[in-house]
């Protein structure tokens, strides 16, 4: 499902809102993500940092969870924004995630200045592990 022009930017604008939630008080890294169900419904989520830092939560993660949370497994796009001048990328433990739920799913890495990249989850892991891995 390839977004529209003014869903791209409805989707970028709300992960750009969510990111002013982000508990950043150790990195003052401020990232923003919002997530597409298949059905239309956008859910946001925001980085959580903790002092025990192997308890962080990424904003692309807290987005996925909170739309899961809420009955939704189906994802058609995901964006993601932080404080930088070039568009951001999720990191290797959101990019497993993102395959978890939707391999072709679309991604849309978004800078404050308003350039953007936009690629599939399968294309930022392309040797991801799988449900088959497990047999």
């Amino acid at each position: 499902m390839a977004l529209e022009a003014g869903h791209l930017d409805e989707i970028i604008d709300e992960a750009r809102k969510a990111r002013e939630n982000a508990y950043v008080p150790y990195s003052n890294f401020r990232v923003g993500a919002a997530v597409l169900t298949a059905g239309g419904e956008l859910f946001t989520g925001c980085n959580v940092e903790n002092a025990a830092l192997g308890l962080t939560n990424c904003a692309e993660r807290t987005a996925i969870f909170s739309a899961v949370a809420s009955g939704h497994q189906d994802f058609a796009a995901l964006a993601v924004i932080a404080d930088t001048d070039r568009p951001v990328s999720p990191c290797g433990s959101c990019r497993q995630v993102l395959v978890e739920f939707n391999p072709e799913m679309e991604v849309i890495m978004a800078s404050d200045g308003g350039e953007y990249r936009k690629t599939k989850a399968s294309e930022l892991l392309p040797y991801n592990f799988t449900a088959e891995d497990m047999k």
